[in-house]
């Protein structure tokens, strides 16, 4: 028996300049300046600043483009091309003219940025301070290398002497290794080259100069390091026969410890970048006013000599083979400078009209700077509102940063979905979440708020919370459980 069927598939396929565009709107201001400084690099035909001459259109902007980066596409004949597409003398595009797209705070700076020596190599130079052999610098060296970025030795002494036996050629024993492990020990920042917590806090204490409470957080490291990480206080006061106040010196102590040594190093391998904001948000007369950062709308223009090569080619009466080559190059270059250039206006574009629709959708929090004004907002929304898809949404959000007159956020912050309260209002997860966060830092400390009573607290207030819920967005907060919470 023969069947038909007619299956109908629709399918979209992006060009290879969509997914460029897509990737320029995904990445922040730094990264941007990043990426245009390769592009300028790669592409000659691309030049920053201002021209002489300047128009009111970039005849450039509105061209087809030709699918040159196709691999299938066919060779395109030189006698074909219209060169007087290519030299126009107009270099700015519109956008530069859109007074919206910049802050009168604005100023072209340039940061410096200085060679930042990293953590091992720092440890390295203090160890050239020591007085060691060759055999216990190359021991001591293998054991800076084994340090992670936190500051910890997580290998056993035993793994550690194989490892250097089969891997460096370096016989030793574990009584060398133990000795060089003393010798990291004294290296900063104090605690680094721990092999656990416990260790790592012992270190710093013994580096700390000896004082009645320095002596007893010692102890309590050193002895009753299970009791002071379950926060039994009663049993530490009961063990020391101390006073309540003598006890908190002592776990104030604690407390001014650094549990990963190697985080804090500036140098660190991990790189600390510097929030740079992609909009500000300011209020002038009551009102709020949106500017996006000056650094996203560079001055280009296509090169002025790559035009006239192109008229050179124009006027010339014997056109060669070679020449005919160059022009098939010239015209490629300059067909992506002018698409560059139009890819950033369109990224400006749809980051000024995104995050002016968040601006508008959460006018009354900007306004305020109250998180329990913000409203229940998803991708959709602000999808709708300015007619393109939610995956654009999402990459302007996941990615940037907004400086407001309460701090600079980034901008998925002000995302969240929706929940009843008990007159079967609409609410924000975030709003709820604030509340409770309120709520944990009101309590008493001495005798922190399980999660079943916060339940009942935020019931009272309107909000009908479950208890896993609480634990769901304490955990969220990045509140411990009540039990660590407590305060002697």
């Amino acid at each position: 028996m023969l069947k038909q069927f007619l299956n109908l598939k629709l399918s979209q396929k992006l060009s290879p300049q969509q997914i460029q565009l897509m990737k320029l709107i995904q990445l922040p201001t730094q990264a941007f300046e990043q990426r245009l400084l390769e592009e300028m690099n790669e592409n000659p035909a691309l030049e920053a600043g201002k021209e002489e001459d300047e128009y009111e259109k970039d005849e450039f902007e509105n061209e087809d483009y030709d699918d040159y980066d196709d691999a299938e596409s066919e060779r395109i004949d030189a006698e074909d091309i219209n060169i007087d597409e290519y030299l126009s003398n107009d270099e700015t595009p519109d956008y530069k003219t859109q007074a919206n797209n910049y802050s009168d705070d604005d100023e072209d700076r340039e940061t410096p940025f200085a060679a930042p020596v990293s953590f091992h190599q720092d440890l390295i130079n203090q160890l050239n301070t020591f007085i060691l052999n060759d055999e216990e610098r190359e021991i001591a060296e293998f054991l800076v290398g084994s340090i992670d970025d936190m500051g910890y030795i997580r290998r056993s002494v035993p793994d550690m002497v194989d490892d250097m036996a089969f891997t460096q050629g370096i016989y030793t024993d574990e009584k060398m290794v133990e000795k060089m492990l003393q010798v990291i020990h004294e290296l900063e920042p104090s605690g680094v080259g721990a092999r656990d917590l416990q260790e790592c806090l012992l270190l710093q204490l013994k580096h700390k100069t000896p004082t009645e409470s320095v002596a007893l957080a010692t102890d309590i490291i050193e002895n009753q390091f299970d009791a002071f990480t379950k926060k039994h206080y009663d049993k530490l006061l009961q063990k020391y026969n101390v006073s309540n106040e003598q006890l908190k010196k002592g776990i104030h102590e604690i407390e001014k410890l650094n549990p990963k040594p190697g985080g804090s190093f500036t140098g660190n391998n991990k790189v600390t970048e510097n929030v740079v904001p992609d909009f500000a948000i300011r209020i002038v007369d009551n009102e709020l006013e949106l500017t996006l950062n000056g650094r996203n709308a560079p001055s280009l223009h296509v090169s002025k000599d790559y035009q006239e090569m192109m008229q050179t080619y124009k006027d010339s009466r014997d056109k060669s083979a070679q020449q005919k080559d160059a022009v098939q190059f010239i015209k490629q270059k300059l067909d992506s400078a002018k698409w560059f250039i139009d890819a950033i206006r369109q990224r400006q574009e749809t980051l000024f009209v995104t995050m002016n629709a968040i601006m508008h959708y959460q006018e009354e929090y900007f306004l305020e700077g109250d998180e329990t004004k913000l409203k229940p907002m998803i991708l959709k929304d602000i999808a709708d509102m300015v007619g393109l898809d939610i995956s654009t949404i999402s990459r302007v959000a996941n990615s940037k940063y907004v400086e407001t007159p309460y701090g600079t956020k980034l901008i998925k912050e002000f995302f969240s979905e929706a929940m009843k309260n008990d007159q079967g209002e609409d609410v924000s997860t975030l709003e709820i979440k604030k509340i409770l966060q309120n709520t944990i830092e009101e309590e008493d400390k001495k005798k922190p708020l399980p999660d079943d009573q916060l339940a009942e607290i935020l019931k009272e207030k309107g909000y009908p919370i479950a208890r896993r819920t609480i634990a769901k967005y304490r955990e969220q907060l990045d509140i411990p459980v009540a039990r660590m919470r407590k305060k002697i």
